[in-house]
This record gives structure tokens, C-alpha cells and sequence, in this order.
């Protein structure tokens, strides 16, 4: 294994890249405000060619997404398409007609059932649970859900994860995401399953919908994803075979502080399988 080296520009690593799987959080912004040069950058990738997917565990569905970008003043320029976690775990409700489900998360994820039809029921009278964050993760942490988890692991209620994260950015402090209580759940002996990053099918239908832009499939070694957390970004880039740009900004900023350069040993106890390359901030 080679020393790992900070580069400065995106345009360094882009020849013969058709798609980018971007992360949103962390990446495009921070929660509060949009980061101008990484928006360019991605424009700038489709400019010359490039289909720029939007990948993210947010708990809400694309559209929501959406939203939330042009709120923070990023430009529907900026990329092709947006796949979300939530989507998916859309997917799972309306798979389940007529099933209970107990949700936990924020009123501000109530899209994540809007128009399902979702049957809603307390914990002890449900099916499933759907976890799409803390109900205020402003004061709140995993463990004051621990409880909680231990009444639904003696239902044996599985416990769809709507976001992966185990924290995300929101301005300059780091907040507890589903992942967090997602986790515990499974270390108490629960069943998880999860949806988005890093797990197999976001990636799936990521590539789909770059193909039907691009008008075929493309070989995963023309596809750099961008990404700030080495469980989900890395980890999920690496096990569906594909390159990662790895920001070291985000929420490992404080790991990487100060540091220039990465030695053999050091690449192998922060990332296990190394990225392709490290740059503090996403510019073209």
C-alpha cells in the first residue's frame, strides 16, 4: 500500500469518469449553507460530459431532497438525478399493505409515508418500525432510546433504518442520525435493516438511473463517487467496486487536521481500503 496524498482539484481525477456518485450532506453543504465551488464542480463535470447522481441517506424522498437543495440555493445544474435512502424505504412501506408501523424520527420527515397509505400504530401494537431520525435530535442521543429498543427487540419488530448515518453534519456541529439508534437496536440483539449507504441497492438504482440518461450502462471503473464518512461513503464505494474522492472536511475533520500526507500504516487504520485519492473540500 502506497502513501495517500491530498490533491487540490476534481479536475485531476475526472479523465474517462462518465458518472459521479455524489453524497449531498457534508459534500454539496452542511445543513445551513451550500458550498459554491462543489457545486461548480459537479456542473462542471456534466459540462463536460459526466452524469452527476445525487446520493444520500437522507430520510426523505427525492423530491423533499430537492426542495431542500434549492432552499440552500443549489441549482437543479448542478446534477442529473437524486437517489435517496428514503426512496427506497418508501419502497419497503408500499411493499407492506396493511402492515403496522411504529415511526420514529422528526415531524419533517413525514414524507417518508406521505401518500402510502401507511397504517400507524403504538410500538406494542405494530409490525415493523421506521426509524428516520431522533425525535429531536437537537437535545437527544441513542441511548435515550435504548428503552425503547429493548420493548421492540421483545415484540421481534424489525427496524427499517430510513438513514444509515451514524452522525451528520448541521453547521459546525455533528447530530445523531437513525444509524445511531439503528445500531444499538443490533447490538441489543433487534433486526436492522438498512437502507442507503453503504449498502448495495442505493448504488443499484443510482447506476440505473445514470443509464437511462446516458442511454446505456457504464463500466464501474468510469464511475468516481464523492463522499466525507468512511462507513458509509468509502465502505459502500468499495464494496460495489468503484473509486471514491474521500473530503476530509466533514465529519472526520478533526482526524485529519493538520495532516498533509497519509503513510501506508495510517491509510490502513482510517480506511481499512484506502480511496482513490483525499482532498479537504470539493472544488473543480
Amino acid at each position: 500500500m502506497t502513501s495517500l496524498r491530498f490533491v487540490e482539484r476534481l479536475r485531476d481525477l475526472v479523465d474517462g469518469v462518465e458518472v459521479v456518485l455524489s453524497d449531498i450532506w457534508g459534500v454539496v453543504h452542511n445543513g445551513l449553507e451550500s458550498f459554491p465551488e462543489a457545486c461548480e464542480a459537479l456542473h462542471t463535470c456534466r459540462q463536460r460530459g459526466a452524469t452527476v447522481i445525487l446520493i444520500t441517506n437522507a430520510p426523505r424522498p427525492a423530491d423533499s431532497v430537492q426542495r431542500q437543495l434549492r432552499k440552500l440555493g443549489v441549482a437543479d445544474e448542478t446534477y442529473d438525478a437524486i437517489v435517496s435512502s428514503g426512496d427506497l424505504t418508501r419502497n419497503f412501506v408500499a411493499d407492506h399493505p396493511g402492515k403496522k408501523m411504529f415511526w420514529i424520527g422528526p415531524e419533517r420527515d413525514s414524507s417518508i409515508h406521505r401518500g402510502l397509505d401507511a397504517v400507524m400504530a403504538p410500538l406494542e401494537q405494530a409490525d415493523y418500525i421506521v426509524c428516520t431520525g431522533l425525535f429531536d435530535d437537537e437535545t437527544e442521543s441513542a441511548e435515550d432510546y435504548r428503552a425503547m429498543m429493548l420493548q421492540a427487540r421483545e415484540h421481534k419488530l424489525p427496524l427499517i433504518c430510513a438513514n444509515p448515518d451514524i452522525v451528520v453534519e448541521r453547521g459546525d456541529r455533528l447530530i445523531y442520525c437513525a444509524g445511531a439508534i439503528a445500531e444499538l437496536y443490533r447490538e441489543l440483539g433487534g433486526e436492522a435493516i438498512f437502507y442507503g449507504k453503504p449498502h448495495r441497492p442505493i448504488y443499484e438504482r443510482a447506476m440505473a438511473l445514470a443509464a437511462e440518461r446516458r442511454g446505456r450502462p457504464t463500466a464501474l471503473d468510469r464511475v468516481l463517487a464523492i463522499g466525507d464518512s468512511v462507513r458509509t461513503d468509502l465502505t459502500g464505494a468499495h464494496g460495489f467496486g468503484i473509486d471514491c474522492l474521500f473530503l476530509t472536511r466533514g465529519i472526520h475533520s478533526e482526524e485529519f487536521e493538520g495532516i498533509e500526507q497519509l503513510d501506508p500504516a495510517s491509510v490502513k487504520e482510517l480506511f481499512g481500503h484506502p480511496p482513490r485519492a483525499l482532498m479537504r473540500e470539493l472544488r473543480w
